[in-house]
């Protein structure tokens, strides 16, 4: 991710203005009383704040006007219906479906990094991101960056990095909504939220309670969340803390075969069981600035406990988790022969725990991770917004476990890893902007994949080499209405982590693959057709297989080949707004199709999702339909022709939403 200032249309900048400009505390206004021309402040995210209108390189960005016209309840259809991002139906009922950057399959979630408020909240397990969590009203914006991304986020970032922002910036006086929603399935949704400022102090609480018995049968999902935000502001800086409490309970229906799909796609395989997920999370943070340099700091803790009652099994699992993370940073601005340079710099730590209570397991295992990365950004040729950038970053990982139920004997061990990039970008035309990324990503095996692995060592640490080409094309300078981005990458990947079916004598393991590569285009398209029209979409071509090895050429599972989301608006002002969203995924390989010997494919599909609503006043009325075609297919799927997780058949809802 770039993060620099851009000034249009200037001959020359004064520094000071330029590094007022990238500050938060001075506005694009005092940039243009520096210079006497229009100008437009362009700052993308360096683990700092940036401008909220504005874009890294290469990003798809989610604003709130976007969340609330489309109508999603949750962050993660957010990120899949209007980021277009391909995802998996989920597991345990809830929405939180396995989001999937550029074709990681089953781990998808183990190569991305997705970050709230500049707090990471992977986990060290086979898990996914818990999303749901997050209070939607809360969310300002979502930025979704494609490809490798360790240097500024650590380890796992290959597939990319999904940055959340929650709202710190609060109107005066005080401000409120409250919204309920009811639909098919018994679905229902309460919220509301209230925001209040009194002098250089503002606090911002958010409470919901969510529900539905959801397409299949024993598939009950019920889930309450509450926030506090409250940050104060002062001469150079400000200061918060975010808490943030949900209780999740879950009816587990489990897996079918594609013929028991065929027959009733609603019916239960487990009907009798359950679990449950709570997680308390709490953040403060800290922003100074000191001169030319800005100062910022991150400490949070999260706890998670996992219920998991398989009485189909007879097994009951508990997973208690907790992790601690510090990040403090900083960010120097200089003049460099009349140049801006943005040096950003920092450490990384963090800790993590999970006791683990079953009849196959009793491990504690823990690991610790200390990194320090370093990137350096310099701005040139301001008439055409060339910039460049390196960084790198080195991180040290400790891993212990002891599990005497698994019968796995005390491990203690350290592994090491270096990432590296390289970006530059340059406006060739008042219409054409290119850029370049290169760089070096890795991740880590979890406490999942060596709990149980296929050598005697823990799993080498998977590298990978990014390459990423681009382009964005505007009708007009300076004019975003009108865009065409297209970017071409390749992911080359050593010692990659993965499941594979086929050792054990069939019994599987984790291991690490001969190389493979994923490699593909992206396309995003935004215009303005008309007065109060608008359209946007997504295109991603992925091929994911293996270079070398006994498995050449083969693909790698769970990953559609072509993924096609695209959005129409309408919004003519007069409190009417509609909004229709279409996604094609293509036909995949089944999650157990490693030698790719199965005899079928996971069927392609289409969805179609529309809202209207009107404004009543301080009221709006809303009615959203989710495949509206009420199509019969499967995104997750993990034997030939098994294993499968139908997704939700058509659903209707209606909504009412007030603000004060």
């Amino acid at each position: 991710m770039h993060t620099a200032a851009s000034t249009r249309g200037a001959p020359a900048i004064k520094p000071l203005a330029l590094a007022c400009a990238i500050v938060l505390s001075c506005s694009t206004s005092a940039v243009r009383a520096q210079d006497g021309n229009p100008s437009t402040v362009v700052i993308t995210g360096s683990r700092f704040p940036s401008v909220e209108t504005l874009r890294p390189i290469g990003a798809t960005v989610i604003t709130q006007d976007d969340i609330r016209r489309a109508g999603v309840n949750d962050v993660n259809s957010a990120i899949r219906k209007i980021g277009g991002v391909f995802g998996r139906q989920s597991l345990d009922s809830s929405p939180d479906f396995a989001l999937d950057l550029r074709g990681f399959g089953t781990n998808s979630a183990q190569n991305m990094v997705i970050m709230v408020d500049g707090v990471r909240l992977n986990e060290n397990e086979l898990a996914n991101t818990v999303l749901s969590t997050i209070p939607i009203d809360t969310v300002e914006r979502i930025e979704i960056t494609r490809g490798g991304g360790s240097v500024l986020y650590g380890e796992g970032a290959t597939g990319g990095v999904i940055q959340i922002t929650t709202r710190r910036n609060v109107d005066g006086g005080l401000h409120g909504s409250v919204f309920a929603e009811g639909g098919s399935f018994h679905e229902h949704d309460v919220r509301a939220q209230l925001s209040q400022t009194a002098g250089n102090v503002s606090a911002d609480i958010a409470v919901a309670r969510q529900g539905s018995n959801n397409y299949r049968r024993n598939s009950d999902f019920d889930q309450t969340t509450a926030s506090l935000n409250v940050q104060t502001r002062f001469t150079g800086g400000r200061a918060g803390i975010h808490v943030e409490s949900a209780r999740q309970d879950s009816r587990l229906p489990g897996s079918l075969s594609l013929a028991q799909f065929d027959a009733d796609p609603r019916q239960a395989s487990t009907p009798n069981d359950f679990g449950s997920l709570n997680t308390d999370r709490a953040n403060a943070f800290a922003e100074y600035r000191l001169g030319a340099v800005d100062l910022a700091a991150d400490l949070s803790h999260r706890e998670r406990n996992v219920r998991s009652n398989y009485l189909s099994f007879g097994s009951n699992n508990a997973y208690d988790g907790r992790q601690d993370q510090f990040s403090p940073r900083a960010r120097w601005l200089s003049d460099v022969g009349g140049m801006l340079n943005e040096l950003v710099g920092g450490v990384d730590f963090t800790r993590w725990k999970r006791k683990t209570t079953a009849s196959f397991s009793s491990a504690d295992a823990s690991q610790s991770s200390k990194a320090v990365y370093l990137r350096d950004e310099l701005r040139f040729d301001p008439a055409h917004d060339g910039r460049i950038a390196l960084g790198a970053r080195h991180e040290n990982f400790d891993k212990s476990v002891v599990d005497a139920v698994g019968g796995i004997a005390p491990e203690d061990r350290s592994q090491s890893q270096n990432a590296w990039e390289a970006q530059a970008s340059y406006r060739v035309h008042p219409l054409v902007e290119v850029y370049a990324k290169a760089g070096q990503s890795y991740r880590v095996a979890n406490v999942d994949e060596n709990g149980y692995r296929s050598s005697l060592d823990i799993l080498k640490a998977q590298t990978s080499h990014d390459l990423e080409l681009g382009t964005t094309l505007r009708h007009a300078p300076g004019d975003d209405s009108r865009t065409l981005s297209a970017r071409v990458f390749r992911h080359r990947l050593n010692n990659e982590i993965f499941y594979d079916p086929t050792l054990n004598g069939g019994w599987g393991a984790n291991t690490n693959l001969d190389p493979t590569e994923r490699k593909g285009f992206e396309i995003d398209a935004e215009a303005a057709l008309a007065a109060g029209w608008r359209a946007s979409a997504h295109l991603q071509h992925v091929i994911a297989h293996f270079t070398d090895g006994p498995n050449t050429g083969r693909e790698l599972a769970l990953v559609p080949k072509n993924v096609v989301t695209a959005r129409l608006a309408w919004v003519p002002g007069n409190g009417q707004s509609a909004d229709v969203g279409v996604q094609w995924v293509d036909s995949q390989r089944y999650g157990g199709d490693f030698s790719n010997t199965c005899g079928a494919r996971i069927p392609s599909y289409t969805t179609l999702d529309a809202r209207y609503s009107i404004k009543l006043g301080a009221w709006e009325v809303a009615a959203t339909g989710l495949n509206l075609a009420d199509r019969h297919y499967f995104s997750n799927a993990f034997s030939c022709k098994g294993g499968i997780y139908p997704s939700d058949g058509r659903q209707l809802k209606l909504s009412a939403r007030y603000d004060f």
